[in-house]
C-alpha cells in the first residue's frame, strides 16, 4: 500500500485522485479547505480528506503531490518541513522552479511534474523533471509511480513550460478539432452522438499508431494520401485554410511566446 497525499483538489487534483483510485494499492489522502464539492467527491471516491496541511503531515504520506496554484504553493511548502525526510514531493505547480521548493525542503526528494487531464483515465501525458542528484532507486520509484497515471516523459526543467503547453493545453486543442469533426459529420447526415464517437475513436487510433510506431506524423499522413485521392484533397484544404499555422500559433500563444 502506497500512502499518497494530494494537496489541492481542483480540476487537476481531482483528476489525479480519480486516476490513482483505479489502483487499490494506493491509499489516498487529500488536503483542501472546507468545500462541499470536495467533501462530496471524497465520499463518492472513498478517499481520506483533511482540511489543513498540518493534518496531512500527521498522516505521514510517502508521496505528496502539490496541485495548488503557483501563488499558493510556496506559501504552504514550509508547512511540509515536518514530513519524514523520506517523503517524496512532486510539484505540479506550473512556474514554480525546483530550486524554490528544494531551498525550503532541503532534506526531501523533490521533482516537478506537468500532468494533463487524461490522467483521470490513466491515459495522461506527464512531463517529469528529476534533478541528477536523485539516486537511481528513487528516480525509478517516481517513474513507476507516475506511470500508473499514463505516459511519463522525462525532460529538462527548462523544457517543462513547452511540455506543459503541448501536453496540458493540447487536449483542449484536440477537443476543438473533435467538435469541428462532429459538426462536419452532422452537416453530412450523421447523428451527433455517432459522429462524436467516430471522431474520438479515429483520434485515439491515429494517436496510438503514432505513439506505438514512433513513425513521423508526416510519413503516416503520406500513407493515407493516395495520389489525386480524396484525403490529399482534404489535406490541401487544411493547408489553404492555415490549419498547421493555426496549431503552431495556438501553441505559441499558450506558451506566451
Amino acid at each position: 500500500m502506497t500512502k499518497v497525499a494530494v494537496v489541492g483538489v481542483g480540476h487537476m487534483g481531482s483528476a489525479i485522485i480519480k486516476g490513482l483510485k483505479h489502483n487499490p494499492k494506493n491509499h489516498i489522502i487529500a488536503e483542501n479547505l472546507v468545500n462541499p464539492r470536495v467533501s462530496k467527491l471524497a465520499k463518492e471516491l472513498e478517499f481520506e480528506l483533511v482540511n489543513t496541511v498540518a493534518d496531512l503531515v500527521e498522516k505521514n504520506p510517502e508521496i505528496v503531490i502539490l496541485t495548488t496554484p503557483a501563488n499558493i504553493t510556496l506559501d504552504l511548502v514550509p508547512e511540509l518541513m515536518n514530513l519524514d525526510n523520506d517523503t517524496i514531493i512532486l510539484s505540479a505547480a506550473a512556474g514554480i522552479e525546483y530550486k524554490k521548493i528544494k531551498d525550503i525542503l532541503p532534506n526531501h526528494t523533490v521533482a516537478r511534474i506537468i500532468p494533463n487531464i487524461p490522467v483521470v483515465i490513466n491515459a495522461g501525458t506527464i512531463g517529469l523533471f528529476i534533478p541528477e542528484t536523485v539516486d537511481q532507486h528513487k528516480r525509478q520509484f517516481i517513474v513507476d509511480f507516475l506511470s500508473q497515471l499514463g505516459d511519463v516523459i522525462p525532460v529538462k526543467e527548462d523544457q517543462l513550460s513547452i511540455v506543459g503547453t503541448i501536453g496540458g493545453c493540447g487536449p483542449a486543442f484536440v477537443d476543438v478539432f473533435l467538435d469541428a469533426l462532429g459538426d462536419a459529420g452532422v452537416l453530412n447526415g450523421l447523428p451527433r452522438d455517432l459522429t462524436n464517437t467516430l471522431a474520438a475513436s479515429m483520434v485515439k487510433g491515429s494517436a496510438s499508431l503514432a505513439y506505438e510506431s514512433k513513425t513521423a506524423p508526416a510519413i503516416l499522413r503520406d500513407q493515407v494520401c493516395s495520389p489525386g485521392g480524396t484525403t490529399i484533397q482534404g489535406v490541401a484544404s487544411l493547408e489553404q485554410n492555415g490549419f498547421r499555422y493555426a496549431v503552431i500559433d495556438a501553441v505559441n500563444k499558450a506558451n506566451k511566446n
